[in-house]
């Protein structure tokens, strides 16, 4: 699946499957801003706090990388204008805003969404993405950090350099997203086991916990789930200390009950036409989401 998330030619057959669209949306919010709007205003209704992501990445095309510069730039606006702000954040991609290209552009573009982020009063997280690209965008998120300490930063907890990164990261008022991670990597960089990889991630989130920052548990996990609250109350950490953060259409029941227990909890809302990426990514999380899109398939094809 993760092979299949970088295939042209299946990435066209799943966009012209018929029915594909309305699968589609258990994951996506839509692929306009308007619905990333309306998913966090809803969301919002219900206790639940957002980062809405505009789905784009590993871009080489400047003209595409001011494209998506102004897209954050603009759903931070509308943030502010129907007063989601104080419930929503954008993440960003950093090789959307220009990563590959040019170290400059990259810093230019996200210094441009952190303005707009400050302007709006909410905040901006810069995803994590393969492990070529681990301390390029660390890089950036230092640099951005200089001048607005509130830039979130992402860890996978599947490359073996993570517990080092996190020890580092841990400092107060710093924003650390703790994922798993959803990229094919090489067993010299990342742990191949799933239980390799849920070692990594306990031991990594206890560093958080036990830190002046301001962990963002990020995972569907119920063990996870469960450890992250009993490390909460291990550690004596205030409901504002952190915030457990799961994707848009994944247990949306628990994410609801987390809130109801009294924790901060994010929803990952992505929206934009460039959704295959993402699409393959969550199907290779999880069997029972790719049984979902293939049943629905079959039943609306």
């Amino acid at each position: 699946m993760l092979g299949a998330s970088r295939s042209s030619r299946l990435k066209t057959a799943v966009t012209r499957a018929p029915g594909t669209r309305s699968v589609v949306a258990r994951f996506v919010a839509g692929e306009a801003e308007d619905d990333g709007v309306r998913v966090a205003r809803d969301l919002g209704r219900t206790g639940l706090r957002v980062s809405l992501d505009h789905l784009g990445e590993f871009t080489s095309d400047p003209a595409v990388v001011r494209e998506a510069t102004q897209a954050s730039v603009s759903m931070l606006r509308r943030l502010a204008a129907e007063g989601l702000a104080p419930i929503a954040e954008v993440s960003v991609k950093l090789t959307a805003l220009g990563l590959d290209l040019d170290r400059s552009m990259v810093l230019d573009n996200a210094w441009e969404v952190v303005s707009a982020a400050r302007q709006a009063g909410t905040t901006v997280t810069c995803d994590m993405e393969d492990s070529t690209r681990t301390d390029a965008t660390l890089d950036v998120v230092r640099e951005l950090r200089t001048e607005e300490p509130s830039v979130g930063a992402v860890l996978q907890a599947m490359l073996r350099r993570t517990e080092s990164d996190v020890r580092d990261l841990a400092y107060a008022g710093s924003r650390v997203r703790l994922c798993k991670g959803a990229y094919a990597e090489l067993s010299s960089v990342a742990f191949a086991s799933k239980a390799e990889v849920d070692a990594s991630y306990a031991r990594c989130l206890g560093i958080l916990m036990r830190g002046d920052g301001y962990p963002m548990v990020a995972t569907h996990d119920p063990r996870l789930v469960d450890l992250g609250e009993r490390l909460v109350k291990e550690h004596g950490r205030a409901a504002d200390t952190y915030e457990f953060q799961m994707l848009y259409g994944i247990r949306p029941e628990e994410q609801r009950a987390l809130a109801g227990r009294g924790h901060t909890v994010r929803v990952y809302v992505p929206y934009g036409k460039d959704w295959y990426g993402y699409l393959m990514r969550r199907l290779a999380e999880r069997p029972a989401n790719v049984a979902f899109f293939v049943r629905a398939l079959a039943t609306r094809g």
